[in-house]
């Protein structure tokens, strides 16, 4: 998401970089755990940066003062988490903020609010609930990206009701950012949702033993017992 600067009033603005920072702050630190402990996922790290930035960058105007686009920061929080998915956020909408000209510096922290902790919170919950269950991956998979999407705009349509709030109601000034996000972003998030179903399944089939190693994949109860011998 991606709210331009100089577009959110004080101290709506503050608020959300002193509620972001610390999560951030958190998944720089499991991110550093991470690459510790799994030299061999670096790549992985790069190409997923990668997708959150390309796809991310792929802008319809929507509204005034923003934009609707794909996050890719659902599949992202499939991979890693969402702790990690905040921090990888963070180095694309700066990048973005200052290379593109896409979002801002004083809207960071809402930006990161509603697209690197919200919507990949939201995604990874929904893969752990689908991993219970017999359900083929890929459904998980489709579900987890496309409710991340479309709950990042909720978000920053809830965002954007708190600081402009219509004739005093936030509840008003929300339904008004969202009715018009919808027309463009429910497109967005399935067409999002099939085409990370691609790349999972392109990964799950050449990646497999770093996606089990990550907990994304389980193990085959045969490699388990070599693992125990």
């Amino acid at each position: 998401m991606h709210i331009m600067e100089g577009f959110l009033p004080s101290p709506w603005w503050q608020i959300w970089w002193i509620i972001s920072l610390p999560i951030v702050a958190y998944g720089v630190y499991k991110l550093a755990k991470l690459t510790k402990k799994m030299p061999e996922v670096k790549p992985l790290l790069a190409l997923v940066g990668a997708f959150v930035f390309v796809i991310s960058a792929l802008k319809l105007p929507s509204v005034t003062g923003s934009s609707s686009h794909p996050t890719g920061t659902g599949f992202s929080a499939i991979l890693f988490g969402p702790p990690i998915t905040s921090a990888i956020t963070v180095i694309v909408l700066v990048f973005q903020a200052l290379l593109l000209a896409h979002g801002g510096i004083t809207t960071l922290g809402a930006n990161i609010f509603s697209m690197g902790i919200v919507g990949p919170v939201i995604a990874f919950a929904i893969w752990k609930l689908f991993q219970r269950t017999r359900l083929n991956p890929s459904i998980g998979v489709f579900a987890a990206v496309a409710m991340a999407d479309l709950t990042t705009y909720i978000t920053t349509a809830f965002q954007l009701g708190l600081a402009f709030p219509t004739n005093g109601s936030v509840l008003t000034s929300f339904g008004t950012f969202f009715a018009i996000y919808a027309i463009t972003q429910i497109p967005l998030a399935i067409a999002e949702g099939l085409l990370t179903v691609l790349i999972f399944n392109f990964l799950s089939k050449y990646k497999c033993s770093i996606l089990q190693r990550l907990g994304v994949l389980k193990i085959p109860i045969t490699n388990r017992q070599q693992e125990v011998k």
